[in-house]
């Protein structure tokens, strides 16, 4: 019995290892404390339990995701939910597949101790803003919430120079800076900043960072094993979020900086702890606003917008 048990142990040990579906994961920018539960669940070996052979890349532009995952030439893409709504009204065949992170991270940013201390304040103002299109129509809605209408301000295109042109008085407001890195930029920096939060202010809330996909190209039960995986890695950020940082931390020396790691505090209560679940309400209220607002036709349905892939899966 003994030797019969022993020749089983070699046979087992003689099966080749079990395959891995490979999916190909494109971030929206360099990897930051934003992409926490997808760095975790590499390192924590989650993406090998559920059976995944995970590629992360990132692109060389940033508004190259939602196309790339649009085309077929990666499984999935990190795209922003009410950029969603845009791409979906230019045809691009994309779907929301699951949420990386479920709160608004954008806000409209002034500096504490400067002449905007209300929204009113902003009339006869300069607002500088980085990308045209959603950025505008969310400070529109803003200071529409105020009485204000979108000529009462001076709307500037500063590019990526957040923080810098706040600072150097270019400009009285940024629209479209993020809560976990301009307030902290700015901090480091020795300026104290404050935030107006567009979910506070007229805009529905919305979720920041979604996971997207092509809905005729996926593979619904290897992103719900994908999703599951991110799951179990927000966790353990929950439950560890010190520990959870050393690891992140650890896997790429230019992440060791001030700034991701104020950041990741707090970036971390905000990651999706059901990752899969998808809030109709959100989609069906942002399309409604969008429209609203004059910024889309609108007329898109759940469906238009948003799988659950955990129905979908075989």
């Amino acid at each position: 019995m003994k030797h019969l048990a022993a020749v089983l142990v070699l046979g087992m040990l003689a099966l080749p290892a079990q395959a891995q579906d490979r999916l190909t994961l494109m971030l929206d920018w360099f990897v930051n404390p934003d992409h926490g539960p997808i760095i975790l669940a590499r390192e924590l070996g989650y993406f090998d339990t559920a059976g995944l052979a995970v590629d992360i890349v990132t692109p060389s532009n940033p508004n190259d995701p939602p196309r790339m995952a649009a085309a077929g030439r990666v499984d999935l893409a990190i795209s922003y939910q009410p950029q969603l709504h845009l791409s979906r009204h230019d045809a691009l065949p994309l779907r929301r597949v699951g949420t990386l992170i479920s709160t608004p991270l954008t806000c409209l940013v002034v500096l504490a101790d400067g002449p905007v201390q209300t929204m009113t304040d902003l009339r006869g103002r300069k607002v500088g803003f980085a990308v045209a299109g959603v950025q505008e129509v969310m400070l529109n809605a803003m200071l529409a919430h105020h009485g204000m209408a979108p000529d009462d301000v001076e709307q500037i295109n500063i590019g990526w120079s957040i923080s810098p042109a706040l600072m150097s008085g270019q400009v009285d407001a940024v629209i479209g800076a993020f809560r976990n890195f301009e307030l902290n930029q700015l901090q480091i920096e020795g300026t104290a900043g404050r935030c107006f939060y567009p979910e506070a202010e007229g805009v529905p809330a919305y979720d920041e960072l979604i996971y997207v996909a092509n809905p005729e190209r996926m593979d619904p039960d290897a992103i719900a094993r994908f999703l599951d995986a991110t799951e179990r890695a927000a966790g353990f950020i929950l439950n560890n979020p010190d520990r959870a940082w050393e690891m992140f931390a650890a896997t790429a020396s230019e992440l060791k900086t001030e700034l991701n790691i104020r950041a990741w505090h707090d970036t971390w209560p905000r990651f999706a702890t059901r990752p899969a679940a998808l809030d109709a309400g959100r989609y069906t209220r942002f399309e409604a606003f969008l429209a609203d607002r004059g910024a889309t036709q609108g007329g898109l349905s759940l469906g238009d917008l948003a799988i659950d892939v955990t129905e979908a899966a075989p």
